[in-house]
């Protein structure tokens, strides 16, 4: 049998990344098998990482395997997906992980075979991964409360709703923002700050509206990722709350961007999530490959409102192109 034509062996690992099953092989040499492990596969965010960490296999000549749990707080799901992998024999782990404590065991076991890891988007408390790739989170939260305190001319009332507990990245922004607002901004009052929405829009929505209800007079809000943003960008429109409430969110996706567009969202604290897929996918090659790579690498973070979302950087931050790379 003669070697498969580059565009044959495109299509096998596309089918093999959507069906899950196992890598396709080229010629008589399979190639370098990465897994890549989001937090969860339902938001647009991680649909952004999927993307770059394709790009990443693409250009570094490696397959990747993506899978994940589809909600964020499904734990023993997306640790199954690791051992999944390991008995799978993959050569390399890239993951989010969903928990900053419950991976650290079946990713011991991955390095005790010999299975770099590169660790991107939320943080773990283990120090036995090869790379770290992510957005520099506490600085995402300071910009948030930054962007708050501003617009609100230092006085008013805000509230922050957390989003899930054991989310390293999340509790990072939520810090920052805490810090940062009491710091720089003592005439704001901070209404509520306890409060987790959870791993779902629905029970985002649920937590915003009862917080709205339950505090009427509103100046500003922050919320730590996209989920808890459309949860409460909804619980806004349903309640039809004031338009000088100011909301202030993280990530972006499609309702989010529109929401910028039109006002209802004051500013959105953005990430660049097909670089993080793609740099985590890149450095787990180069470590394949017997090269040195960065300890931490930071993937970065802006602040988009209205006035700059159309500048030509900020624009393919708001709409990268997807389409170039999902299967």
């Amino acid at each position: 049998m003669g070697r498969s034509s580059p565009v044959a062996a495109i299509l096998l690992t596309a089918c093999a990344l959507a069906c899950g099953g196992e890598p396709a092989s080229t010629g008589s040499r399979q190639r370098l098998r990465i897994a890549v492990i989001p937090k969860a596969t339902s938001h647009e965010f991680w649909q952004s990482v999927q993307a770059g960490a394709l790009k990443g296999g693409h250009d570094a000549d490696v397959e990747v395997l993506w899978k994940g749990p589809a909600r964020e707080d499904d734990r023993d799901e997306q640790i199954k997906v690791v051992e999944g992998f390991l008995s799978r024999g993959i050569d390399a782990i890239v993951i989010a992980p969903l928990d900053k404590t419950a991976l650290i065991a079946p990713l011991r076991d991955a390095k005790a075979e010999g299975i770099p890891v590169v660790i991107i988007d939320s943080g773990i408390e283990w120090e036995g991964y090869d790379s770290f790739a992510a957005t520099n989170n506490r600085l995402g939260g300071q910009l948030a409360a930054m962007t708050l305190g501003e617009v609100l001319g230092g006085s008013g009332k805000v509230l922050m709703m957390r989003y899930l507990e054991g989310s390293a990245s999340t509790t990072n922004r939520e810090e920052g923002f805490l810090e940062t607002l009491m710091r720089d901004f003592p005439d704001i009052e901070i209404v509520s700050s306890d409060q987790y929405g959870g791993a779902t829009v629905e029970s985002c929505q649920r937590t915003a509206e009862d917080l709205l209800n339950r505090y009427t007079e509103i100046d500003g809000i922050f919320v730590p990722n996209e989920s808890s943003t459309v949860a409460f960008l909804n619980a806004l429109a349903s309640l039809d709350r004031p338009s000088h409430t100011r909301l202030v969110g993280f990530d972006a996706s499609e309702p989010l961007v529109d929401g910028l567009r039109s006002g209802a969202i004051y500013a959105l604290i953005v990430q660049n999530p097909m670089a993080m897929g793609e740099i985590g996918v890149e450095t787990a090659a180069a470590l394949l490959r017997g090269e040195s790579v960065e300890k931490l690498i930071d993937t970065g973070v802006q602040v988009v409102t209205a006035s700059n979302m159309d500048e030509p950087a900020i624009h393919d931050l708001l709409s990268p192109p997807l389409s170039d790379w999902l299967p």
